[in-house]
């Protein structure tokens, strides 16, 4: 059993973070009082830019094995901490030796990006199932093709093909994207971009994404998996490839299936983002708020877990996976199975 414990996310510039005994003091010159939260029911601390944490709370951070990490503004992760490494150096050792062996390599490449395109078929079935009409069967259509991208990971023999069926399939999906906004014509769906994010929805996924990167990160850190070493995406250096590989399965229903829940919904308005020189756009301090909220919300969700025949919070889904990666490397099981739901 794994307490489902909270991330604590300060992102108001001129908030410091003090060590009060075993809990840490929030202190801003504009909002006055006492704002103690107790150490043991965090687990990881989120901080955007200009938030200062003191020496000796980093290092009890630390101690307890309790991350920090620091994002942007757009949430793009900048650093973090952790204490010791976690876990038995054995399980790093064949982490490494299946990442160089494309016997090893290969199977769990083809089991990541298949997940993630089933799940992204079930975002688009399952809007499908509460709509009719046209963009009933467009949606179908494309859940369907996205059917027959999966079939072409049965014969990749490559790191190359496997991310050209992704690729391929992440194309098909977020060209579907303006059925799955409906009627909020407030919304401008055209394609994935990133480096820096043009619009609106973009910039919405951008910074979800990164909070997902953050949470699998740490997920993998606690198990004493190398974040660095993956298995699809290319070995670089400051590039954390398991972690990115590890978010395949996790983005079309974690972060995904947020934004649009939150865009259908109204709870976010184009007002809440503003646009920069470069043309860029980033949530306002306000939309970040309320994305923050929702994101925090979704955590507590249980989401079915087939191997494990039960309900798993959000949270956690991460960890359970990096537990069942790292069972797989050690050979306790014949393949790595990607979380799912149908």
């Amino acid at each position: 059993m794994t307490e489902l414990l909270n991330t604590l996310y300060v992102q108001t510039p001129g908030t410091s973070l003090r060590l009060d005994g075993d809990t840490v003091r929030i202190y801003h010159p504009d909002q006055p009082g006492r704002h103690l939260l107790p150490l043991v029911r965090l687990d990881h601390l989120v901080l955007f830019s200009g938030v200062t944490p003191t020496d000796d709370l980093l290092l009890r951070c630390a101690d307890d094995g309790r991350s920090v990490s620091w994002l942007t503004g757009s949430g793009r992760f900048r650093a973090g901490l952790v204490g010791p490494t976690h876990g038995n150096p054995l399980l790093r050792q064949a982490q490494h030796r299946a990442a160089d062996s494309p016997e090893r390599q290969l199977p769990i490449a083809v089991a990541l990006v298949a997940g993630k395109i089933h799940n992204a078929r079930q975002v688009l079935l399952r809007t499908a199932r509460d709509t009719s009409g046209h963009r009933q069967t467009a949606l179908r259509a494309t859940a369907e093709l996205l059917a027959r991208r999966l079939e072409l990971l049965t014969t990749a023999t490559s790191t190359n093909e496997i991310l050209g069926v992704e690729g391929i399939a992440a194309r098909d999906y977020f060209a579907a994207m303006p059925y799955l906004l409906g009627d909020n014509n407030d919304w401008k769906a055209s394609g994935r971009n990133k480096r820096p994010p043009t619009d609106p929805l973009n910039c919405l996924l951008s910074f979800l994404y990164g909070m997902l990167r953050v949470a699998v990160q740490g997920a993998l850190e606690q198990v004493g998996l190398d974040p660095y070493i993956g298995f699809l995406h290319a070995v670089r250096p400051g590039k954390p490839a398991l972690a990115l590989d590890l978010m395949e399965e996790f983005r079309p229903l974690l972060a995904d299936r947020l934004a649009l829940t939150m865009i259908n919904r109204r709870e976010l308005t184009p007002t809440d983002f503003e646009e920069l020189p470069n043309k860029a756009y980033r949530l306002t301090d306000n939309g970040r708020k309320t994305v923050l909220a929702a994101w925090q919300q979704s955590r507590q969700r249980d989401w079915p877990h087939a191997q494990l025949g039960r309900q798993v919070p959000a949270a956690l889904l991460p960890l359970v996976q990096a537990r069942l990666l790292a069972r797989h490397l050690r050979g306790d099981t014949v393949a790595y199975q990607p979380w799912t739901v149908n």
